[in-house]
This record gives C-alpha cells, sequence and structure tokens, in this order.
C-alpha cells in the first residue's frame, strides 16, 4: 500500500473505480466490484466511483440503452450500498478532465505499450484492423480517469491489473518527462474470494453481461425465482465436494461456486469446503441458491425502485460529476501548467 509520506505532494489516499454502463449488471459485477466498493466506502477514505459511458463507446452503443444503462448502473451502485453523500458517484462524460487527460496520456503512451494489453487482443481478436481507435486507446483513458484524481488505490479484478500496472507506466513516464514528482504510481487492490467471477455455464470463462447465453450469469435485476433456476441449472461435476481446496484444482465450475457461495457469505474459499466437504451438488445448489437470494433479492427491490425515478437518478450524478470536477480540473489545470500549455487563470 501506497503510504501517506512516499506520495507526491499535495497527494492523499483516494480510491477511485468505475464500470462500464454497456448493459445489465451482473452477480459479477456485485461480487467482484460493486461489494468491495462498499466495503471501502466504510473504512473512511475518500471514494470516487464512476460510470464510464465513455468507455463504453469504445464499442458502438444504442443511445437510448446506454441512457438506460447508465441510470440502471447508477441504481445498481445506490442499491448495493453506495451512498451519494459519502461517495461521488457519477458518469464519466459529465466530467470534461478524463478526456483532456486522456489526450495528454496518449501523446505520453507507447505504442507498443498498448500493443501489448491482453484485453484488446481479446476483444479485437483477428478483426484488428477495424476495431475504434478508441478501443486501442482505452488504456490510456482509464489511466486518465484514475490519475485525474490523483488516485492512490483502485479496487479491480484480476483481469484488469494489467491495465493498473500500465497506469503507474504512463504516471513515472510523465513524471520523468518533466520532472516532476506528481502523479502517484496507484496501486490495485485485488481481494477477497470472487473477485473474478466464472460463468455458470463455463467455468474457465469470465462471468460477463456480453455472453449470448442468459443462463451464464445472473443478472442483479433477475427475480428471486429467476436467480435460484439458474444456479440450480449451473454446470457441475458428478464428484461430490472434496475435502479441501487442492480436490478442486482440475474442476473449474465447482471451484466457482464455492468462490460464489465464499464472497456472498464473507467466508474463505476453504471455510466453505469444511462446511460442504462430501456433500452432493443436490446439497450444495440449493443452499447457494438461497444465499444468493438473501443477498442480491433487496439490490434487485431496490434498483427497481430507484428506475421509477429517472430524474432523480440523473440529479444523483450530476451533484456526482460537480464534486468530481471540483478535484479533478485543478489536477488537470496543473498538467496544463507543467505541459508548458498557455491557459487564462480562472
Amino acid at each position: 500500500m501506497n503510504h501517506p509520506e512516499t506520495l507526491p505532494q499535495g497527494v492523499t489516499p483516494r480510491i477511485f473505480s468505475g464500470i462500464q454502463p454497456s448493459g445489465g449488471l451482473t452477480l459479477g459485477n456485485y461480487l467482484g466490484a460493486l461489494k468491495r466498493f462498499v466495503q471501502k466506502q466504510d473504512e473512511g477514505i475518500e471514494t470516487v466511483y464512476c460510470l464510464v459511458d465513455m468507455h463504453a463507446i469504445t464499442v458502438w452503443q444504442d443511445p437510448a440503452k446506454l441512457r438506460h444503462a447508465t441510470r440502471e448502473a447508477a441504481a445498481g451502485f445506490i442499491a448495493a450500498g453506495i451512498d451519494p453523500a459519502r461517495s461521488i458517484l457519477f458518469n464519466q462524460s459529465q466530467v470534461s478532465a478524463h478526456v483532456e487527460l486522456a489526450w495528454i496520456f496518449n501523446c505520453v503512451a507507447r505504442l507498443g505499450w498498448m500493443s501489448r494489453m491482453t484485453q484488446f487482443k481479446d476483444k479485437a481478436g483477428a478483426n484488428s484492423e477495424n476495431v475504434s481507435l478508441g478501443l486501442y486507446a482505452y488504456p490510456a483513458l482509464m489511466a486518465a480517469d484514475i490519475l485525474a484524481y490523483r488516485a492512490t488505490h483502485v479496487p479491480v479484478g484480476e483481469d484488469q491489473k494489467q491495465h493498473i500496472e500500465l497506469t503507474r507506466d504512463i504516471a513515472a513516464k510523465f513524471n520523468n518527462d518533466y520532472g516532476v514528482n506528481f502523479f502517484p504510481l496507484t496501486e490495485p487492490v485485488i481481494e477477497g474470494a470472487a473477485t473474478r467471477v466464472m460463468s455458470l455455464r463455463d467455468g474457465t470463462k469470465k462471468m460477463s453481461k456480453s455472453d449470448p447465453s442468459d443462463q451464464s450469469r445472473i443478472n442483479l435485476t433477475d427475480d428471486a425465482d429467476t436467480i435460484a433456476k439458474k444456479i440450480r441449472k449451473a454446470k457441475t461435476d458428478a464428484e461430490p465436494l472434496p475435502g479441501s481446496l487442492d480436490g478442486l484444482r482440475d474442476r473449474p465450475d465447482a471451484r466457482n461456486l464455492v468462490n460464489i457461495y465464499a464472497a456472498l457469505a464473507d467466508m474463505t474459499p476453504d471455510a466453505v469446503i469444511t462446511q460442504y466437504a462430501g456433500a452432493q451438488f443436490g446439497t450444495f445448489k440449493p443452499a447457494l441458491a438461497d444465499l444468493a437470494v438473501a443477498k442480491l433479492s433487496p439490490i434487485t427491490t431496490q434498483m427497481t425502485r430507484l428506475m421509477q425515478d429517472p430524474a432523480e437518478i440523473d440529479r444523483i450524478l450530476g451533484e456526482g460529476a460537480a464534486r468530481a470536477d471540483a478535484i479533478a480540473r485543478p489536477i488537470v489545470d496543473q498538467v496544463y501548467d507543467i505541459v508548458g500549455m498557455i491557459r487564462a487563470r480562472r
């Protein structure tokens, strides 16, 4: 962890993280992000949470669906326990500092760095010549999202760790290029039993809102019956649960369900195995379904209520954007000064 005495002058501990509003929130978003965001909010460090709608349009989005998804994601944050009075919650496009700083970072980052990003390779596949420039430059905007607040810590899943490493590289190169100690070297915070929740249909693939099969994921908008049915139908194997985690090493579907149970119950996977050692999935799945319904149904109910008043969601996001801009604008103005831009004094 960064310690205050090692941070650049004027930088205090601050957490930043965000989620793309490009589709419905899933159990993976809840366990891998929202649940931990709430925990960080309760630790007393300043928390800034962003719905990254600029990132979402790196692939084409239907405008009406993007607006709906942004509001739904905001409702999900609030329903999961994010308090807009204690955390800053906003959508990225309302704070221009993000894209302004991203251009400067485009001029700092190297093509070779971007080409090594495994997530770009995964998304582009064999069609890399036809994807948007935005998708390629995505990591520079992500670095700007973080460093516009000089954030010291970012809760992320394992799949985003490489992007945080790139953020550190960009910060270090900027500091070195301009002979300053301005940006902190942000640290990823990866913790918990289910930081990477896998598909219910294939335990080797991440649970994704873009998966064609709705049975592969639990959506935060699913009702109790749907949640229970999806868990009962989740892919497993014929073997009972083993007596230790080592017994799950080559059983990704079983390991995924154990991890989900552990994260929902605030237990370690070891403790779950101890409790259910020798149990068949005919016993374990109903227990997991009951737990998931108990934890997720209140969130679904609250999201439904919040979505009935989109104007209130817009108001919350607007207030959050004003608070975010009050932090980011002076930082980006200092960056312009460091780089050598002439700016009218406000």
